[in-house]
């Protein structure tokens, strides 16, 4: 698993190095990415965990894997990628979500999979975000309340839920224990 005490100088080197290739400022990424200065800084820097949307929405708009920003390793297969079980790339952004990449060698994917595994969150208030495109997320194990854009919905295992990720969104495992879903970002 990689923890993002380790790795968040590696990330925020290839998001620095893709941002100057690409000849574009600092302030003007912040502002496309809807983050003030300071933040942005901070993720570039790798002194704070970068949220996995923020690092997906860089992916999208640099036209990159985003398993080419977590591990600097090209995507190569072409047909098809298999991961075997828990053999994916394993991301802790935040103490309370682990996000496990489930097709991180697929070239010119047209969506992202990971299964996430939520911890019980002590804050009743989670933090939100989002990211660019639509998202599908299927409860494999426990209950989840998921906060989407002014609304509170609670889904058991087998439950499924479709949204716009453009809207702030966050999930949280219930009952102290905590939840795994499928998580499809396109």
């Amino acid at each position: 698993m990689f923890k993002m005490n380790e790795y968040n100088k590696d990330i925020g080197n290839r998001i620095k190095e893709l941002r100057e290739l690409s000849d574009i400022s600092m302030q003007d990424m912040a502002e496309e990415l809807n983050v003030d200065m300071k933040t942005y800084t901070q993720s570039e820097t790798g002194e704070v965990d970068i949220p996995a949307s923020f690092i997906y929405e860089i992916a999208n708009k640099f036209q990159v894997d985003l398993s080419s920003l977590l591990t600097g390793e090209e995507s190569r297969m072409s047909i098809f990628d298999v991961t075997r079980a828990n053999k994916g790339i394993s991301v802790e952004r935040r103490k309370e979500y682990n996000h496990e990449n489930l097709c991180s060698k697929f070239i010119h994917k047209k969506a992202e999979t990971f299964l996430v595994t939520v911890d019980p969150e002590k804050n009743p208030i989670p933090s939100l975000n989002s990211h660019p495109g639509q998202e599908f997320n299927y409860v494999l194990e426990g209950t989840v309340k998921i906060y989407i854009h002014n609304n509170e919905i609670i889904l058991n295992e087998g439950d499924s839920i479709f949204f716009d990720s453009t809207h702030r969104h966050a999930m949280v495992a219930l009952n102290d224990k905590p939840a795994k879903f499928l998580a499809v970002l396109m």
